[in-house]
């Protein structure tokens, strides 16, 4: 699902779940990705470099995090 706002496309999981609580991805300008809490998409949003989502998303896949869930 894509939501643009402020300029930016923000997009969640199509697995996400129907209440919204997940977070949302936009590409912003080269080799910088934005992150925020769908729930209060108003509130403070994070910039990472895009190796630093790659690898994130590298160790979730890998089942880094199984244990915080």
């Amino acid at each position: 699902m894509t939501n643009t706002v402020d300029g930016l496309q923000w997009r969640k999981a199509a697995a996400s779940n129907a209440n919204g609580a997940c977070v949302e991805l936009a590409p912003g300008k080269p080799g910088v990705v934005y992150l925020r809490d769908s729930k209060n998409p108003d509130r403070a949003v994070l910039t990472f470099t895009r190796a630093e989502i790659a690898a994130f998303l590298a160790g979730a896949k890998a089942g880094e995090f199984d244990d915080l869930a």
